[in-house]
C-alpha cells in the first residue's frame, strides 16, 4: 500500500487539534488533520457552552424567588416551559458548534481533512480508515489530540436511556422529574444546581468529602453547606445503581434515594480506544497514556506529542488550546522547545462561583505560607444583589508577600479569579496589590479586604502608606 507523505500529522479536531493544525500553516508545513468523531470541539458540543446556557436559563428563572423581598408582584405565577428551554439550550449549542466548524474545518480539502479513525503503525506511520478505504500516512512527526469521553462505569452500562451524561443531556427535549447526580466536581455540581432550579427533585452522590474539586477545607464546608441548601448532598460514600420497578434506585451508605434518571459526572477519560498506542515502543502508564512532557507536549523522546483532555492532565478549554500550540509549534520544527505554562485557574459556575486560582490549599507549606480570608456576609455589594453568601481565601508567602494562590465560593468569583490570576501570574506581593484602585462598591473589595487581612500577617511591608506609593523627591 502506498504511503503518502506530510510533515505534520494531527488526530483529533477538537480545541488542542485545531491549535496544532494552525501551528503547522503558520509554520508552512504539509498537514493532515484526522477526525473520527463527531466534528467540533468538547466545549461547543457538549461541555462549556451548552452547560453555560442551561446554567443561565437555571439562574434567570431562580431569580424569581428573591423578587419579593425587592417589593415586586406577580413573581409566583412565573413558570417555565421546559421544552422551550431545552430548545434554546440546544439551539445555543448549535450556533457555537458552527461558528467553531465554520471557522476550521468546513471549508478544507479532502486531502487536508480525513474523516475517519486513525491508528498507530510506528511511531510515524499512521493507517486511516479501513479496509479497502484504508490510507497510510507517514509523518515527520504526530500530534495526538483526541480528547476525552465521559467516565461510565461498565456495570452501568447496561442502564440504557435512563443513564446519563454531558453527552446525552443536552439532546433532552424534555427533562425528567427526579435525577441522582453521581460525582460533584465541576460539571456534577454546575447541572445538578441547574437541574434543581429548573423544577426536577436532584439528589448529589460523591464518594469523595469535598465537592468542585475544593482542596481549603473553609472554603470546601461553605461550598457544602450552600449548595446543600438547594439540593441533598451525599458524600464519602460509593453510589451504587439497581433497577427498582419502573426506575433506579441508587444507594450510597445509608443513603437511598429513588430517581427516573442518573447523570453520570465522575470525569471524563482519555479516547485512545483503537489508536495503538502501543506501537509507540514506549512504556504505557494505568490509562494507557504514554510519558510526555507537559512543557512540550513531548512523548518520550519521539517526533510524537500529546495536547489537550486526551492527556488528563489540564481538561479546560484555555490549557487545551495551549498544550495544542506548543504540540504544533514542537512539531513542525526539527527542534523541541519547553514552554512556561499560565497559572492554574479553575471556576466552577455554580451560583456562587466556586474557584481555584494558583498553587493550591493542600500543596502549601503551613510554616512559610500566611492565609488571609474574608466572608462574603458584610460585603456591601455582594448584599445589594442578595448574594452575600461564601468566603474567599488568599495564600502568601510569609516572608517576600508573593500572591502563591486562592480559593474562594462568592458571587462574581469568576472575575475575582481572573483578577487573582493575572496578579499572581505578574509576581505580584500582596503590597503591590493593595496599590492597586478598588472601586466602591464592588465585589472586588471582597479581595481588598482579604488582602488587609493577609497583609498583617507577611513579613514583606510598603513604605509609607499599604494604599499608596510615595514620590521621589
Amino acid at each position: 500500500m502506498q504511503e503518502r507523505q506530510v510533515d505534520v500529522a494531527i488526530i483529533g479536531s477538537g480545541t488542542a487539534g485545531l491549535n496544532a493544525m494552525a501551528q503547522a500553516k503558520r509554520a508552512g508545513k504539509s498537514f493532515v488533520l484526522i477526525n473520527g468523531g463527531e466534528p467540533g470541539t468538547t466545549c461547543a458540543r457538549v461541555g462549556c457552552m451548552p452547560s453555560k446556557a442551561m446554567i443561565q436559563v437555571a439562574e434567570d428563572y431562580h431569580r424569581r424567588t428573591h423578587l419579593g423581598k425587592y417589593g415586586i408582584d406577580g413573581h409566583e405565577a412565573m413558570t417555565l416551559d421546559i421544552p422551550e428551554a431545552m430548545e434554546h439550550v440546544q439551539d445555543i449549542r448549535d450556533i457555537f458548534v458552527d461558528r467553531v466548524l465554520g471557522s476550521s474545518t468546513d471549508d478544507m480539502p479532502p486531502e487536508e481533512f480525513l474523516q475517519d479513525y486513525a491508528r498507530f503503525l510506528e511511531p510515524t506511520l499512521l493507517a486511516v480508515g479501513s479496509g479497502d478505504d484504508e490510507q497510510r500516512i507517514r509523518a515527520g512527526a504526530v500530534v495526538i489530540a483526541t480528547g476525552s469521553t465521559p467516565l461510565v462505569p461498565k456495570a452501568w452500562l447496561g442502564l440504557g436511556d435512563a443513564l446519563l451524561t454531558t453527552d446525552s443531556l443536552f439532546e433532552l427535549e424534555d427533562l425528567p422529574r427526579s435525577i441522582a447526580v453521581i460525582g460533584l466536581g465541576t460539571i456534577g455540581l454546575e447541572l445538578g444546581q441547574s437541574l434543581r432550579r429548573l423544577g426536577v427533585e436532584v439528589a448529589g452522590f460523591d464518594v469523595q468529602e469535598r465537592i468542585a474539586g475544593c482542596r481549603d477545607p473553609e472554603v470546601n464546608r461553605a461550598a457544602i453547606d450552600i449548595i446543600g441548601k438547594e439540593f441533598p448532598l451525599h458524600l464519602g460514600a460509593a453510589a451504587e445503581i439497581e433497577p427498582d420497578g419502573d426506575r433506579l434506585r441508587v444507594t450510597a451508605g445509608e443513603q437511598s434515594v429513588r430517581v427516573e434518571r442518573v447523570l453520570c459526572a465522575m470525569g471524563r477519560v482519555p479516547n485512545i480506544a483503537g489508536l495503538g498506542l502501543e506501537r509507540l515502543g514506549v512504556p504505557l502508564d494505568e490509562r494507557g497514556l504514554p510519558p510526555f512532557d507537559p512543557n512540550s507536549m513531548q512523548v518520550a523522546d519521539l517526533p510524537v506529542f500529546i495536547a489537550g483532555d486526551v492527556n488528563g492532565e489540564r481538561q479546560i478549554l484555555h490549557e487545551a488550546g495551549d498544550e495544542g500550540k506548543i504540540a504544533g509549534w514542537n512539531a513542525a520544527r526539527a527542534e523541541r522547545r519547553r514552554f512556561r505554562r499560565k497559572t492554574p485557574l479553575a471556576i466552577n459556575f455554580c451560583d456562587p462561583n466556586i474557584c481555584a486560582v494558583g498553587e493550591r490549599f493542600d500543596t502549601l507549606d503551613p510554616a512559610s505560607t500566611a492565609v488571609g480570608e474574608i466572608r462574603f456576609a458584610p460585603v456591601g455589594r455582594a448584599l445589594i444583589i442578595g448574594k452575600n453568601r461564601g468566603v474567599l481565601r488568599v495564600y502568601a508567602d510569609k516572608v517576600s508577600g508573593r500572591l502563591l494562590g486562592a480559593e474562594m465560593v462568592g458571587p462574581k468569583g469568576e472575575h475575582l479569579a481572573h483578577l487573582i490570576c493575572w496578579c499572581i501570574a505578574q509576581g505580584l506581593t500582596v503590597g503591590d496589590m493593595l496599590r492597586l484602585p478598588y472601586y466602591h462598591p464592588v465585589i472586588e473589595e471582597a479581595l481588598q479586604a482579604a488582602l488587609y487581612d493577609l497583609y498583617r500577617k507577611v513579613d514583606a511591608k510598603n513604605d509609607g502608606l499599604t494604599e499608596l506609593a510615595e514620590l521621589p523627591s
